[in-house]
C-alpha cells in the first residue's frame, strides 16, 4: 500500500513499529503512484445500523479498503465504539429503567446535550444494551434491525478486522477515529495512551495498514511524537469547511478555525505531523445556492503540494444527502444508488485520493476497480 506521498520512516517507537516501516517501505516502492481508497464509514451503515459487527462485515463484503470504528471511553477507562458519547438515539437506553436515573445534561465540545453517555457507565453496564439505528426515518430498513446487536469495543473490533481479513484473503484496514479528546481527559478518561497501549498488542494493528483520524490537533501530534513513523499507521486530520475551531483549540484560548487549517499555511502546518486531510466533501467542491455543485476549491491542490493526501468524508446514497445535481424525483428520503455513483465519480475527478461512504459497494463501483490493499 502506498501510504504517503512524502513517507518518511523511522522515528521512536517499539520493535514492531520497525518492522513495521520496513514492510511499509517495501510496499511504497511497489506500489502505483495514486491509488484511491474506500473507508467504511461507520461500516456500511446506510446498509446495517452503524458500528455493529452486522455493518462492519457488510462493508468488507462490499469491497472497503478500511473500516471506521468511532471511539469513545467508559467509566472504567474501555474504548467503546459510539460515534458519540451521548448514546440516546444510538441504543435502546432509554427503555432501561435501571439506568433512567443517569439520564442527564452536559456540554461536549461546547454543545449542550441530554441523553445518557458512555463516561457514566461500565463497559459490562453498556454490555446489556443494543444497538439502534440513528437515522430511523431515512433508514427504515436499518430500524427493522433495532436490538438485534450488541455494542462492540476497540478491541473486539480489532480481533474482528483481522479475522476478516484471513478468511477473506485480503488485507483490511482500521481507520479508527478518536473521539471528543479533550472532553474526555476533562472527566479524568484521557484516550490516547489507552488507545495506543492497545496496537502493539493485536496483530492487526502492529502489521496492517491502521489510518488514526480526529478533529482535534494536539491529540495527533501527541500519537505522532508517541509512534513515529511506523510503515502502516498514518494520521489523519479531520476538518470542517465552516469556522468553527477543533475543540482543543478552544480549551487552549487559540483563535485557529477549520477554514484557517485549509489555507495553504495551514496545510503545511497539517503536513508536519498528519499524512492525510479529511475534510467534508462539500470543502472539495462547494454547494451554490441552487444546492447544486459549483466550482471545485483549490483545497485538494494545495493540500497535494504540501504532501497530503485528500480523502473526505461522507458521500450517502439517499436523496437528502445529495447535490440537487444527482437527486431522482423519488422523495428525499428514498435511496439513490445511482445518483450517489455519480456524485462519487465527480469527486474523484476533482483529485481526491479515497473517501468515506455509507455504502462502500457504491463507492467500488466508482472506481471500477477491486480492492487495493
Amino acid at each position: 500500500m502506498d501510504i504517503s506521498r512524502r513517507r518518511m520512516l523511522g522515528g521512536t517507537g517499539a520493535a514492531w513499529l520497525v518492522a513495521s516501516n520496513a514492510a511499509g517501505q517495501a510496499r511504497a516502492m511497489a506500489a502505483p503512484e495514486r491509488k484511491i481508497l474506500i473507508y467504511g464509514h461507520r461500516g456500511a451503515s446506510a446498509l446495517r445500523p452503524e458500528h455493529t459487527l452486522a455493518s462492519y462485515a457488510k462493508a468488507i463484503e462490499d469491497g472497503a479498503d478500511f473500516i471506521e470504528p468511532d471511539l469513545c471511553a467508559t467509566k472504567d477507562g474501555h474504548l467503546i465504539i459510539r460515534h458519540e458519547n451521548n448514546i440516546v438515539e444510538t441504543t435502546d437506553i432509554a427503555s432501561h429503567p435501571e439506568f433512567a436515573g443517569r439520564r442527564t445534561g452536559k456540554v461536549v465540545d461546547g454543545e449542550r446535550q441530554v441523553g445518557w453517555f458512555t463516561e457514566d457507565f461500565t463497559l459490562a453496564e453498556l454490555k446489556t444494551l443494543r444497538a439502534k439505528e440513528r437515522l430511523g426515518q431515512i433508514r427504515t430498513e436499518n430500524a427493522k434491525m433495532d436490538g438485534w446487536f450488541d455494542l462492540v469495543t476497540w478491541e473486539e473490533m480489532i480481533d474482528f478486522c483481522a479475522a476478516e481479513s484471513l478468511a477473506r484473503g485480503r488485507t483490511i484496514g482500521l481507520v479508527p477515529e478518536i473521539k471528543h479528546s479533550t472532553y474526555f481527559a476533562s472527566v479524568g478518561l484521557p484516550m490516547e495512551d489507552r488507545f495506543l497501549d492497545t496496537l502493539g498488542r493485536h496483530w492487526q494493528t502492529r502489521t496492517r495498514p491502521l489510518v488514526i483520524q480526529s478533529f482535534e490537533i494536539a491529540n495527533l501530534k501527541y500519537i505522532r511524537q508517541k509512534l513515529g513513523r511506523p510503515g502502516n499507521v498514518q494520521l489523519m486530520q479531520l476538518t470542517e469547511g465552516i469556522d468553527d475551531r477543533p475543540a482543543d483549540v478552544v480549551k487552549a484560548g487559540g483563535t485557529l478555525t477549520f477554514n484557517q487549517m485549509m489555507e495553504p499555511a495551514g496545510l503545511a502546518d497539517i503536513a508536519r505531523y498528519a499524512d492525510i486531510l479529511a475534510p467534508d466533501t462539500r470543502t472539495i467542491i462547494p454547494l451554490g445556492p441552487n444546492k447544486r455543485l459549483a466550482h471545485v476549491s483549490p483545497v485538494t491542490a494545495d493540500a497535494h503540494k504540501a504532501g497530503l493526501l485528500v480523502q473526505p468524508w461522507t458521500f450517502r446514497p439517499e436523496n437528502t444527502f445529495l447535490a440537487a445535481d444527482f437527486q431522482n424525483g423519488d422523495g428525499l428520503n428514498a435511496r439513490n444508488p445511482a445518483g450517489s455513483l455519480a456524485e462519487i465519480k465527480t469527486y474523484i475527478a476533482a483529485g481526491i485520493d479515497g473517501f468515506f461512504t455509507d455504502d462502500p459497494a457504491i463507492g467500488r463501483a466508482a472506481i471500477g476497480r477491486p480492492p487495493e490493499l
